[in-house]
């Protein structure tokens, strides 16, 4: 049996509390689990000591015997000092989508256009005007 140390949503709309358990890979998120093991309130300030409540005892003690975290819960056992979590790496992550690109490629344009047409007016106004009328 594939077990996993993951969020279970309990609370209500709107007001979420997780419960941090020990259950099957193949069960649902808020289904049957088989122990309990800690608490998250993501509605509490990030520095209040009641925000994630962990049993790390039973933490460990399922560890040992073969489960995984998920990448939240890790994240949890890494501030504990229970677990690892090793540092991710994305460095496309940060760049700019295809319609942002191309997006950003249009305001130029439209920006170069404009000089230009301002360029040519300065230039047009500039320029000695021929006669017009010689009559």
């Amino acid at each position: 049996m594939a077990l996993k140390i993951r969020l279970a949503r309990g609370g209500s709309k709107k007001r979420p509390y997780y419960q941090i358990v020990i259950a099957d890979a193949r069960s649902p998120r808020d289904g049957r689990f088989l122990e309990k093991v800690g608490a998250w309130n993501p509605m509490l300030g990030k520095d209040h000591e009641k925000r994630v409540e962990l049993n790390e005892e039973r933490i460990k003690h399922w560890l040992a015997h073969g489960a995984v975290a998920t990448d939240r819960v890790l994240r949890f056992l890494n501030e504990a000092g229970i677990a690892e979590r090793p540092a991710r790496s994305n460095p496309n992550k940060a760049k700019p989508g295809k319609k942002a690109v191309e997006r950003v490629a249009e305001k130029a344009q439209k920006v170069e256009d404009a000089a230009a047409a301002l360029a040519a007016a300065a230039e047009a106004a500039a320029a000695p005007a021929p006669a017009a009328a010689e009559e």
